[in-house]
């Protein structure tokens, strides 16, 4: 019987994009063990950075973050990993806002910084 790998997306403002590679980078073994996806340039950055398969949806402001949302009510994803800049005005915050309530929601694990994420993959 194949077991189905668990999935975790990766989204960061853009201001944070530099801490998800980083942090993908420091985890590579631990993400290498999960199907990834994310908004599309974080998934870009973090596959070309770690060779890892990232499936890649919309930009955040383009929809990417609703398309996220909308796999997580599918209940398709299992963990987000979301570096969002507190201190930005982001243009599509009620995305943004919409993205953290679907994961309350639905109890769907989600680490909006470092420290958070790093408890999240060790699960």
């Amino acid at each position: 019987m194949r077991v189905k790998k668990k999935t975790i997306a990766l989204i960061a403002h853009d201001n944070k994009k530099h801490d998800m590679v980083n942090w993908a980078l420091a985890h590579k073994d631990i993400l290498a063990n999960y199907s990834l996806c994310g908004t599309g340039t974080t998934a870009k950055l973090v596959a070309e950075a770690t060779g890892l398969e990232v499936k890649a949806y919309l930009s955040g402001p383009l929809g990417g973050d609703l398309q996220i949302g909308a796999k997580m009510s599918e209940k398709s994803i299992d963990k987000v990993v979301f570096f969002w800049d507190p201190l930005q005005m982001q243009p599509h915050d009620p995305d943004v806002k919409a993205l953290l309530r679907i994961a309350v929601v639905y109890d769907i694990p989600i680490a909006t910084n470092r420290a958070t994420a790093n408890l999240l993959i060790r699960e």
